[in-house]
């Protein structure tokens, strides 16, 4: 008997449209997760609630509204909707390929219901996050399995945690940017999405994680090797190796910071300022925490922190393309389903049947 299985990518999240009220409960949902936001949940819902949705969801909505095709929609959407397409043709009809959303639709929970309907036998479960942070893979690692407690029979349950040093997916963002000529660029920024420095510190069970202390901006070691920061500074060393960057020619940087207290640093902001400062003109940029192109690449980059570096006296801000339908992501993908799928024979990677 031939077996069924499944395969769960499950993204960020999109508001279903650029309208305020969809925009407000898009981040509702999101900013109240207490991975986000870790505090206690009644500072938690004053927060979110009392100042930052109904201040904030105005002028997302209006950045949103920029990069929203009136054809496709979303652009995170439309693009994760490509590669979950992409993948089901590459893995063929013994997979069932469903794509969700951490945050509003399409929902985990409706994704895992199809494939609890088709009696899979196993399940891989896919945060399409290249490096792991509690802030995203750990919480969709946590959303899956809460809606997962109350099923009376599970399938066989694999998660990739992380794929930050994945050969093919360094390959796909090294070949994104040679196509920009990198050469012809002053420097090259790697652009991470940033996260509250205290929430590093969580890390191990020691609770006091210090990313000078352990290197994690030079080397991956037993000490970092569950660090986001860490994770962040060897993707961009690996694709820097295969664009041959000298150490010179680029910087590491981390965007997306929300309120007063500490983020990762340093600051793509700050970066921006000093490059300008030593007359730096041309920039190009990767933000290989994101697996498709989003809000936070297509608007934050291109335009906010391009009018920023101009304004400071910088010329020209170029986006290198996430790696979207890139063939060797796909491959990529298809071969983390392969190697956490124990029907598939290590050698051949043919699927084998008992």
């Amino acid at each position: 008997m031939k077996t069924k299985k499944g395969v769960l990518l499950i993204n960020l999240g999109t508001p279903d449209s650029p309208k305020v009220s969809d925009v407000r409960r898009y981040l509702d949902e999101f900013l109240m997760d207490g991975r986000v936001i870790d505090v206690g949940v009644i500072q938690r819902n004053l927060l979110v609630r009392g100042a930052i949705v109904p201040f904030r969801s105005p002028k997302t909505a209006k950045l949103y509204s920029e990069i929203w095709d009136s054809d496709t929609g979303s652009p995170l959407l439309h693009i994760s909707e490509i590669q979950t397409a992409l993948l089901k043709e590459e893995l063929g009809d013994d997979y069932q390929v469903e794509l969700a959303m951490r945050y509003q639709k399409p929902s985990i929970e409706d994704a895992l219901e199809r494939l609890r309907a088709a009696m899979v036998d196993s399940i891989i479960v896919i945060p399409l996050f290249p490096q792991y942070a509690s802030a995203s893979t750990g919480s969709v690692i946590e959303k899956t399995m809460g809606l997962m407690r109350k099923w009376h029979t599970f399938p066989r349950i694999s998660i990739v945690n992380q794929f930050y040093d994945n050969d093919l997916m360094i390959a796909a963002f090294a070949e994104n940017a040679e196509s920009k000529t990198p050469a012809s660029f002053d420097h090259v920024l790697f652009s991470f999405h940033g996260l509250p420095e205290r929430q590093m510190k969580e890390i191990n069970n020691s609770g006091e994680h210090r990313c000078e202390a352990s290197t994690c901006k030079y080397e991956i070691n037993s000490a970092n090797k569950f660090c986001y920061v860490a994770q962040c500074y060897e993707t961009a060393r690996l694709i820097a190796a295969k664009l041959n960057l000298d150490q010179g020619k680029f910087t590491v940087c981390f965007q997306s910071r929300l309120g007063k207290e500490p983020w990762i640093q340093p600051y793509t902001s700050d970066v921006l300022e000093d490059l300008a400062k030593k007359n730096t003109k041309r920039l190009l940029v990767l933000c290989p925490a994101f697996v498709a192109d989003c809000l936070e690449t297509l608007y934050e980059v291109t335009v906010e922190y391009g009018e920023e570096f101009k304004k400071l006296g910088g010329e020209h801000v170029e986006l290198v393309p996430s790696l979207n339908d890139h063939p060797k992501w796909i491959e990529a993908l298809k071969q983390m389903v392969y190697a956490y799928d124990a029907t598939v024979h290590p050698q051949t990677k043919q699927a084998v049947y008992p």
